[in-house]
């Protein structure tokens, strides 16, 4: 299959080393795709969840694909997330056109993008409250396989999929306190500092959209994520 060149490819929320992780999917994505730029936008491995006993080959390809585009030439950004945080005492390292970092700042076609996974706005990942998001976090994984399964007897009845995940996980999120409107946070600071573009993931929810305030205009997008 022929690969799709692309100046920049920002993904996040791999959560490889989890039973929720749909790696198939990201093995065919990497594979179509020739990025000048691949960003990998935090909570790539799952350090949170990880366990030696389960990282299946196919989780173990997904490194591999990431590292075949690096050896055929693109830049791979590698922006540290809170599943990932063990990383962040690496921060700043560089091997040839590889870079480890907490956040970005870069130029895209004469525009300043701001780019950084987003936990630093959400209070479940700070502090005593950590822990419980940690064991939130086991819960979620298994609500995923749920999830599936469920998924895999409406389609044989010919009935539409439905997502629970995602709404469950939200609620939960909202009762630890949650700050208010993460992408209106992350515009509002992106604004201020006078980006064009910032960049997020974390809340497992793509979009892009343009926000305006008093103070000017931004344009937010979130990668989403790859477990649901």
């Amino acid at each position: 299959m022929k690969r799709r060149p692309v100046d920049v490819t920002v993904i996040s929320d791999l959560h490889l080393g989890t039973y929720g992780c749909h790696a198939r999917e990201i093995i065919n994505y990497l594979r179509s795709i020739s990025p000048q730029i691949l960003i990998l936008n935090g909570d790539i491995i799952d350090g949170w969840q990880f366990s030696k006993r389960y990282f299946p080959a196919m989780h173990l390809q997904v490194i591999k694909e990431i590292m075949n585009l690096l050896t055929s030439g693109t830049r791979v950004i590698y922006i540290t997330g809170n599943h990932d945080e063990m990383l962040r005492r690496y921060s700043d390292l560089q091997l040839h056109n590889f870079q480890l970092t907490d956040k970005l700042v870069m130029e895209i076609n004469g525009k300043m993008a701001w780019i950084f996974h987003g936990d630093v706005f959400d209070n479940t990942t700070k502090g005593s409250a950590k822990f419980l998001a940690k064991l939130g976090g086991y819960g979620y994984d298994w609500l995923i396989l749920t999830n599936r399964f469920v998924n895999w007897w409406l389609k044989k009845m010919g009935r539409p999929k439905l997502s629970f995940s995602k709404k469950i996980k939200n609620s939960v999120k909202k009762a630890v306190a949650w700050i208010t409107d993460f992408e209106q946070t992350a515009a509002e600071l992106a604004i201020e500092k006078k980006y064009d573009f910032v960049i997020c993931g974390h809340i497992h929810q793509p979009q892009i959209k343009l926000v305006e305030t008093k103070n000017g205009k931004v344009t937010y997008m979130n990668s989403g994520d790859w477990v649901e």
